[in-house]
């Protein structure tokens, strides 16, 4: 073969099974280093925990330790200043940084990997790199509730339509409206942090897969890592990838929380609703049509709900055939991890950033909520309350309905005359329910839209996340 149709060596991890280098392009198509050398950092702490567990146990000398924690620091400082040379040829983020220890330290160096394997490794560095980033997009969630329960509070008096079919249902606040997306994220929150616990368990210690005859002490490594436990089996150790695809999991239910919402910000930004503002800073114009302003940034979160769905499914079906304990495969774990992780962070920032700054536009709100006989249900109820059936209430609202939809009238703007027509029960205290305020502020319960309610509301909702920050 000609030099272009192989590598120049074996690789040094694996290479005395082999007797011909291997395939150039095969060694292109097979290399992970592209990508999992964002884990470098996570893979150096791992070893730095590796190395101090084995003088530990008397794997290592007290001065082989030193040599190789030593040794370690100075590939992690190349690293972070961007000198670290990364070899297609060593094949991923580990023997890339074993091989420049080595160089450094000499055969020592050669000696850190006693007693583990690149299979428990790289998913000790995915589990070390995953438990970070949920650090990180817990803080933003957490910023994002906290932006919207204290606009939720200022605009508790803030009276919306409801909807359901996107039609015109019933007076709401829109302070209620947004403490429904703040139930959204809360569930969010606590399906993340319940997560970080199953991501927090030490796979290092099983080896390749049967574990190691070296006299280990998987319990010292955990801590020194942070970890709650070691992993139970290491069959399993090296083979789970439920805690990526439980994360994706999360961040599919995020995303379509996100998009949801996204939808509503979009739909009220439009002239046609005109219900809030969002700042510049969040928009973009036309290159065409002066007068636009794009509401870009929900439009974009929206669309990368499909991203993170594609994500999940990926990670679903790379895991579905897999037979115990690690195959290749799981080399295509790491792009979709990575890139779920990233589109979340953003989407949470951007959303973080805009949320507090959404200015409501509360006469049109006030207005649109006086269409579509927004308070016909309170006008039943209060038939009932006058002694009339559900059923017959239901009808004779009905009939006052079509009668305003003929006279081009609200419920509100007819006379007592003309609302008696339909029931005699019907009495000038009528008007007190059929107001937009009166309607609102009937709503006097837990989880109801009466202002007080939803200040009450929001106050729960910043103590539980409160409580729940002291969880992390």
């Amino acid at each position: 073969m000609s030099s272009s149709q192989t590598s120049n060596s074996t690789n040094q991890s694996w290479g005395g099974r082999f007797s011909e280098p291997t395939d150039a392009f095969v060694a292109r198509f097979t290399a992970s280093v592209d990508f999992d050398r964002r884990l470098a950092l996570h893979d150096i702490q791992g070893s730095r925990a590796h190395a101090t567990m084995l003088a530990r146990v008397g794997v290592l000398t007290e001065d082989e330790r030193d040599a190789i924690l030593g040794g370690l620091d100075e590939v992690a400082a190349e690293i972070e200043d961007g000198r670290f040379e990364w070899s297609v040829a060593l094949e991923d983020v580990h023997m890339n940084i074993e091989a420049r220890l080595t160089e450094k330290i000499g055969i020592t160096g050669k000696k850190l990997h006693t007693g583990r394997s690149r299979n428990d490794q790289v998913a000790t560095d995915i589990r070390l790199f995953l438990r970070d980033e949920i650090d990180t997009v817990a803080a933003e969630l957490a910023r994002l509730r906290e932006g919207l329960i204290e606009l939720a509070d200022r605009e508790a008096d803030t009276i919306m339509p409801g909807f359901t079919h996107l039609q015109t249902a019933q007076p709401v606040t829109f302070g209620h409206h947004l403490l429904a997306w703040q139930e959204m994220l809360a569930r969010d929150h606590e399906r993340l942090l319940d997560c970080r616990k199953r991501v927090n368990v030490l796979p290092l210690g099983a080896a390749a897969l049967a574990g190691t005859t070296y006299p280990i002490d998987r319990h010292v490594t955990a801590e020194l890592l942070g970890f709650e436990r070691p992993a139970e089996n290491s069959l399993d150790a090296v083979s789970d990838r439920d805690f990526a695809i439980e994360f994706t999991s999360f961040a599919s239910l995020l995303l379509m929380h996100l998009s949801r919402m996204s939808e509503e910000l979009v739909l009220w930004t439009s002239a046609q609703f005109d219900f809030i503002d969002l700042p510049d800073r969040f928009c973009t114009g036309s290159s065409i049509m002066p007068q636009k302003k794009n509401p870009d940034v929900p439009e974009l979160v929206r669309g990368k709900s499909g991203r993170v769905y594609g994500h999940l499914m990926s990670l679903l079906t790379l895991m579905k055939s897999q037979p115990l304990a690690y195959n290749k495969d799981n080399q295509e774990d790491k792009e979709p991890l990575f890139d779920t992780v990233a589109t979340v962070q953003d989407c949470l920032k951007a959303f973080a950033d805009m949320v507090p700054a959404i200015e409501a536009k509360a006469d049109n709100m006030f207005e649109a909520a006086r269409k579509g006989f927004s308070t016909a249900t309170d006008l039943a109820d209060y038939l009932v309350r006058r002694g009339v059936a559900f059923r017959d209430a239901h009808e004779i609202v009905g009939q006052s309905v079509a009668h305003g939809l003929r006279e081009g009238k609200d419920l509100s703007e007819m006379s007592l005359e003309e609302l008696q027509g339909f029931s005699s029960a019907i009495d000038e205290d009528v008007f007190e329910v059929l107001t937009l305020e009166g309607s609102v502020a009937a709503r006097q319960h837990i989880g109801g839209t009466a202002p007080d309610q939803v200040r009450a509301a929001a106050q729960r909702a910043r103590e539980a996340l409160t409580a729940l920050r002291s969880r992390d």
